[in-house]
């Protein structure tokens, strides 16, 4: 049986990147018409078929790699458990086969290759919540596979992911508390470990600035590790404010449990909003003010993009923002003018 011909096999005989391969046969910008020739030409000659491809009277189907880090899999449901299912809802209906690995820290330091991969198994890959430049940078020239990132960036103008509006989401969320009277607000959430991280905390810090709010060091509350591993416990400030905006709504269900134990209560003292409209049933037992992520239509678009670069379709890439909403529940207690 003769050999399958992979992207990364035409980039080692033309010296270059997985990544440009890809957005030649696909014709997406970023590479010269002259390379694109090459390509192209090299593509034919060696009998490349774009992954997933079958016989033009039967219809396509596809295998689908979905991965995500171990760290953002909690013993309990979490957000990227239910876009997991979004994902292969909207799979199924593309005759897509879903096929999750989730990727342990010690591998993605080590820059192991998911088992997927090494086994050539998947005709694309979906990445879920985020991982490390190198990692991926190692997945882009080795997987010879099309990526598309879900839920997260990596600031490079190549990456092609489906993101919510995280900027927006958390500039709406403390701008409704200043409309319901709030004026000292805290921020909880670890800038820099995820991109969507450092966007919310911008949208929060935007929104202080144009109230001519000072954010108080100690206002700005750390729930999670550099290795994206997530706090139960938080060191409340001193001097506390009257609201705390958090990067999610499971943050947000345990800042309002350290905030009871501390003898706080919520709304009634202290007022918590989140993001994302997603915390497992039971975890708390006030309705979390919060904006709300279109996981569906987050689903829907990355699965669109991965199948158009799987079959070498142009399509339109880059950064992909899909619009959520702000939705209004019990943890927000408005304050009265003094």
């Amino acid at each position: 049986m003769a050999k399958t011909v992979r992207m990364t096999d035409i980039a080692k005989r033309l010296g270059v990147s997985t990544v440009t391969v890809s957005k030649a046969l696909s014709d997406q910008k970023g590479v010269s018409d002259e390379v694109r020739e090459k390509i192209k030409e090299l593509a034919d000659s060696m009998g490349y078929k774009a992954p997933g491809a079958r016989k033009a009277d039967s219809r396509k189907s596809y295998n689908i790699g979905v991965l995500v880090v171990e760290a953002y899999i909690e013993k309990y449901g979490t957000f990227y458990w239910e876009m997991y299912q979004k994902i292969s809802m909207e799979s199924i209906k593309k005759n897509g086969f879903v096929m999750l690995e989730v990727v342990s820290g010690a591998e993605e330091a080590k820059g192991n290759l998911p088992k997927l991969v090494q086994e050539k198994r998947v005709d694309g890959l979906l990445l879920l919540g985020g991982m490390r430049s190198d990692y991926l940078k190692r997945l882009h020239e080795e997987a010879g596979v099309p990526i598309v990132y879900m839920d997260f960036y990596d600031g490079s103008e190549q990456d092609d992911c489906v993101i919510s509006n995280s900027f927006y989401g958390s500039y709406a969320l403390t701008n409704y508390l200043f409309a319901m009277g709030h004026r000292d607000i805290a921020f909880v959430g670890t800038p820099l470990v995820t991109d969507s991280i450092t966007d919310r905390y911008l949208g929060y810090l935007k929104s202080m600035m144009e109230k001519g709010r000072k954010v108080l060091p100690e206002w700005v509350i750390p729930d999670r590790n550099q290795d994206r591993v997530c706090y139960d416990v938080f060191e409340l400030p001193s001097a506390m404010p009257t609201a705390f905006v958090c990067n999610c709504d499971l943050t947000a269900g345990k800042v309002i449990k350290n905030l009871r134990e501390k003898g706080y209560r919520v709304p009634e003292d202290i007022s918590v909003v989140g993001y994302d409209d997603y915390i497992y049933p039971g975890l708390c037992d006030v309705g979390i003010t919060t904006y709300s992520v279109d996981m569906a239509e987050m689903a829907k678009v990355g699965i669109r993009f991965l199948l158009k670069k799987i079959n070498g379709e142009a399509y339109q890439g880059g950064h992909h923002i899909v619009e959520g909403r702000l939705v209004i529940k019990e943890s927000v207690r408005e304050l009265k003018a003094h």
